[in-house]
């Protein structure tokens, strides 16, 4: 069993994500005692937070401590969660308070009434990067007891994209299976993988910026799939990619600074990846890119009778040489 914490705080955009970290927090709370009599769990629209905070004040009954469980923060504004930033100020010794985000954005008042109550707060949205999706998800597997090599991380990382409230069945399913006695490779998660999931649009753009024709090509079949982006979507995408690199041509922007003043963004990465594949292709490779994308999308809208996948394999094809 945890050791006691007193008030919990945890938040993410992936719902499955944030419910299973919540059923594992509560699962180690409770340890071996009885979960009928040690827990309260208060979710749906017709809860009460007087009621949360009745429960939270009271004792354990022939248990060590109690566990009251509250979702869906977000959907309360400031007053109606006064009486639990009052009880955050002098909470109950003996009662683990679980404060779950959901339903908006959660009130200034009660994460500051948290954060000074001590509480371990916890965000379970998934990193948005590649590289560090690679080590979130290596993480996540050693907290469910599944030891992972470095490539087996990657090749759970590139079949699920975007699709990561898929991880915690294949972790428990990877437990199941081989217990944590070994390192798990490539070869012992993929009959586990299912079919890929969706991929963000930056992960196309920089395969395509980095030259990578094969890789690019991949994550196109990926994003274009059953379920998948229309083409005039993906259009979209590319559209705006090489837009902002256009804005750049003839500004002989120096700087990360000047470059994001010019596309109208924060100092930061993106100005400075923008900055970077504008002086990679220049202003000719760049006026190819779009000169491209027109011939593109006139072909997807009739001109030449081609089928949509074609066009878009054969445009992504020759972008990802530009970036060579």
């Amino acid at each position: 069993m945890m050791p006691p914490m007193s008030v919990h705080l945890l938040t993410g955009d992936d719902e499955s994500i944030l419910r299973a970290a919540v059923s594992e927090l509560v699962h180690e709370l409770v340890g071996d005692a009885d979960r009928s009599l040690m827990v309260d769990e208060f979710d749906g629209d017709d809860v009460e937070i007087g009621a949360v905070v009745d429960a939270a004040q009271t004792p354990p009954f022939l248990t060590e401590r109690r566990v009251v469980v509250l979702r869906d923060v977000g959907r309360f504004n400031a007053d109606d969660l006064a009486p639990i930033v009052a009880y955050l100020a002098d909470p109950l010794p003996t009662t683990e308070l679980v404060l779950v985000g959901g339903g908006g954005r959660l009130a200034k008042s009660l994460t500051d009434a948290a954060k000074a109550a001590g509480a371990p707060a916890r965000n379970t949205t998934p990193p948005t990067r590649a590289r560090d999706r690679q080590a979130w998800i290596a993480e996540e597997a050693a907290t469910s007891g599944v030891k992972l090599s470095g490539a087996a991380a990657n090749a759970i990382a590139e079949r699920l994209g975007e699709d990561v409230g898929r991880l915690d069945g294949i972790l428990q399913t990877l437990v199941a299976t081989y217990g944590g006695s070994h390192q798990l490779g490539p070869a012992d998660v993929e009959p586990f993988l299912g079919e890929g999931g969706g991929v963000p649009p930056w992960e196309l753009t920089d395969a395509i910026d980095g030259g990578s024709t094969a890789k690019a090509l991949g994550l196109l079949a990926r994003m274009s799939g059953p379920g998948g982006r229309h083409p005039l979507q993906l259009m979209a995408v590319l559209h705006g990619h090489y837009g902002r690199l256009a804005r750049l041509d003839g500004v002989e922007a120096t700087s990360e600074a000047e470059a994001a003043s010019v596309l109208g963004i924060k100092p930061g990465f993106p100005a400075r990846k923008a900055l970077n594949q504008y002086r990679k292709l220049g202003g000719g490779g760049v006026q190819r890119a779009i000169d491209l994308l027109a011939a593109a999308d006139l072909d997807l809208r009739g001109a030449r009778d081609l089928p949509d996948d074609v066009v878009m394999d054969v445009l992504v094809a020759r972008l990802s040489r530009l970036g060579r």
